[in-house]
């Protein structure tokens, strides 16, 4: 199945345009109103304290796929810090859960956002019916192949990282630095700003599309940290640009309420009608190309496990190489999720599951691997406590909030783990099996 991994057929730019892609398109489209929530008037610093934890866990994956660059990297690290085993097969199936969380979210996201710009209501069956069928399109998209990929991620990303900008700044410029959402809502205090800084980081976690498309990447010994570390960048100063817009356009009360939508809510005061409908817009293109890229990733990943024997595969009588049948069984999963999930349950369990992973990855690397790649102890210490920190002042608000989401997420985490506990019992990968890309 490796031959089915293209090498050299994603550039520098191409990969810097998929993180950004599935960054922006759930980060601060999805995301602002429920960080704004949790965090209060000070919500957009949430981004800032998002970025800095996100930067210390990049550097774990930066050193790592410079040294092993992989079509599927999450699962090629696991592997690599804990051997073939539960831990490492659990872990890299929440991380690949987590991906289609994400993409269950940008679809509903999608489906608000043009619902809101037809005025029409947003508490109906449209919106699963919608998020199902741009999922769909999704999968056309990357049945059609790497290129079409590639080019198409690079286009959207241009116009909505460029369209993003401008309405940030057209949005200061009309409605000042005042920053109206220091009012209208309570404080929830320190707890709620590093509770928070979870679904900030969900709003990040994008980068590791690039991590596992690695083998595909020309120059990946190089290129995918470098492609890495420029997505972050441009999406952390595009994050604080239109939170600080939105702040400037909105008091925190309608920021909550239009929580689903509220680049769309701020758009109006700011831009007027016409701002409105080209903010809604660009919402759509930006969902768009973040869900196209990420069913890229996470159909690559899931084959990836599958050559290294870590899930189970079974093509239930479709024709195609692997590859094609995880990229079915990526958007099947995404459709029911969206079917059956709202928009604050899907990144809560999101946040959730990459916490966990994330610590997993550090702590492995920090005990195996951090000599062999060159990584210093002390970052990869620090970025298991802050990602401990942020996880235990996330649940504590949610099990005040939403009891039964974090109770879901608990019963899924030990449903994957046993369940990859029970296959490589019953199916252990052979001793000497190895993965390279």
């Amino acid at each position: 199945m490796s031959s089915d991994f293209r090498k050299n057929s994603l550039t520098l730019l191409d990969a810097i345009a998929m993180g950004t892609g599935v960054m922006i398109g759930a980060g601060i489209l999805a995301l602002t109103g429920q960080i704004a929530a949790l965090a209060g008037p000070f919500f957009p610093f949430a981004f800032i304290a998002g970025a800095v934890v996100t930067a210390f866990s990049a550097y774990t994956y930066v050193k790592m796929s410079n040294a092993y660059p992989s079509a599927g990297g999450i699962g090629m690290i696991l592997q690599k810090a804990y051997g073939p085993t539960t831990v490492a097969a659990g872990a890299a199936l929440l991380m690949a859960l987590s991906m289609v969380i994400n993409e269950s979210l940008v679809a509903r996201t999608f489906a608000t956002y043009l619902l809101r710009g037809l005025d029409m209501p947003r508490d109906t069956w449209l919106v699963p019916a919608i998020g199902v069928g741009v999922i769909v399109f999704a999968w056309l998209v990357n049945v059609a192949g790497n290129r079409s990929v590639g080019w198409l991620s690079v286009l959207m990303a241009a116009l909505k990282v460029g369209g993003i900008t401008v309405f940030g700044i057209a949005a200061l410029w009309a409605g000042g630095v005042s920053f109206e959402a220091t009012g209208g809502q309570q404080d929830t205090g320190i707890t709620g700003f590093v509770a928070s800084m979870a679904l900030a980081i969900l709003a990040f976690k994008g980068f590791t599309t690039i991590t596992n498309s690695g083998a595909e990447i020309t120059d990946p010994h190089r290129n995918v940290g470098r492609a890495i570390i420029v997505s972050i960048a441009v999406c952390t100063l595009v994050y604080l640009l239109v939170a600080f817009a939105v702040g400037s356009s909105l008091p925190l009360d309608r920021i909550v309420a239009a929580q689903d939508y509220a680049l769309a809510e701020a758009a109006e005061p700011a831009l007027g009608q016409t701002g409105f409908y080209l903010t809604v817009g660009l919402a759509l293109v930006a969902t768009a190309s973040g869900l196209i890229a990420s069913v890229f990733a996470v159909s690559r990943m899931l084959a990836m496990l599958t050559e290294m024997r870590m899930i189970p595969h079974s093509h239930f009588g479709m024709p195609g190489v692997i590859r094609d049948h995880t990229l079915v069984y990526t958007v099947v999963i995404a459709a029911l999720l969206t079917i059956f999930f709202d928009l604050g349950r899907i990144a809560s369990l999101g946040a959730f599951f990459y916490l966990v992973m994330d610590m997993l990855i550090h702590w492995g690397v920090f005990r195996n691997l951090r000599t062999q790649v060159g990584a210093r102890g002390w970052v990869l210490l620090t970025a298991i406590g802050l990602d401990a920190v942020v996880l235990a002042a996330f649940a504590e608000m949610k099990w005040q909030a939403d009891p039964w989401i974090v109770l879901i997420a608990l019963v899924g985490m030990a449903v994957v783990f046993g369940f990859e506990h029970v296959f490589l019992r019953r199916h252990p990968p052979e001793a000497q099996h190895q993965y390279s890309a």
